[in-house]
């Protein structure tokens, strides 16, 4: 009998590249539901009625990306339903949070201030959330490696760890979004991803399992990621994203670290032959591709 076709599996075959990877999202909202969770995560997962597509319509509007959380072994956190509002600006990253009586409560929330990077009028929040894709109603991978994942992080980080509704990018699983940052890891398992975590919550970067962070566009992310590879950079506030500007396909992001600008140029295309990228999905995609053409001192004139 032929083994399903697994496309985190396939993946890693491949050696996909991780860097310039992340969603590009910058305000989320996450909303505890135990689950389960549907494939349509708002459409689908059993919540009160209206309260999907009114809140999917408002996020849309707001331009806020909507998670579903839970704790590991979908055990409630405590009474009523925990929600987080986190922004994740580049240089200054920020997370709100509150208990609301019931998930309707989310509806009266200010989403519009959300998006624009404004506090919605909940409660400063200064952990960190280490948030686990486990969704598989989404894509078979999701479940199938993140849910031991989501054990490992929870038994080693028990106050920061949730799993959460699909975030994108299936074939990197098992997935990690680190919020208020919005950095996103793939390609875990368990020891990678209690390693990844624990190293986070030291103010360390694993270059190695990044996919990128969300808060920036694709070609800045692996700008980013290229450059604290050349300089051994880990620390996670230690580049400064400047700018960038773009002529056709290349990017050239500017970067302040320690007092110094870089230059960081990326040319960004697609491979040359389509893959199956998700497990459902039989259509063919071409992957983006970002190829880092130049690292360099920056000039005198602005990126």
């Amino acid at each position: 009998m032929t083994a399903p076709f697994r496309c985190a599996t396939a993946s890693l075959g491949r050696a996909d590249r991780l860097a310039g990877t992340a969603s590009t999202v910058r305000a989320f909202l996450l909303v505890e539901h135990p689950g389960p969770w549907g494939a349509d995560v708002l459409r689908d997962s059993r919540l009160p009625d209206g309260l999907g597509p009114g809140l999917a319509a408002a996020a849309r509007s707001a331009k806020v990306r909507v998670l579903l959380i839970r704790r590991h072994g979908r055990r409630p956190s405590g009474d009523g339903t925990r929600i987080f509002a986190a922004y994740a600006e580049p240089a200054a990253p920020w997370t709100e949070t509150a208990l609301l009586d019931g998930p309707a409560d989310v509806l009266d929330l200010d989403l519009a201030a959300l998006g624009a990077g404004r506090s919605p009028g909940l409660t400063a929040y200064d952990d960190s959330l280490l948030c686990v894709c486990t969704h598989g109603r989404h894509d078979a991978c999701c479940a199938e490696r993140g849910r031991p994942v989501a054990a490992a992080v929870a038994a080693a980080h028990p106050d920061q760890a949730w799993e959460v509704s699909h975030i994108g990018g299936d074939r990197f699983a098992a997935n990690l979004l680190v919020l208020p940052h919005g950095l996103y890891y793939g390609a875990l398992d368990p020891p990678a991803a209690v390693s990844v975590s624990g190293s986070h919550l030291t103010g360390q970067l694993d270059l190695d399992r990044l996919r990128g962070r969300s808060g920036l566009s694709m070609p800045v992310q692996a700008a980013e990621i290229a450059l604290r590879r050349q300089l051994g950079e880990t620390r996670e506030g230690a580049v400064r994203f400047l700018g960038r500007s773009t002529d056709g396909a290349v990017t050239v992001a500017r970067f302040d670290v320690a007092g110094t600008g870089w230059d960081v140029e990326v040319h960004t295309g697609h491979e040359e032959q389509g893959e199956r990228l998700t497990c459902g999905v039989e259509r063919l995609s071409r992957m983006p591709r970002h190829d880092v053409l130049r690292i360099g001192r920056a000039d005198s004139r602005p990126a």
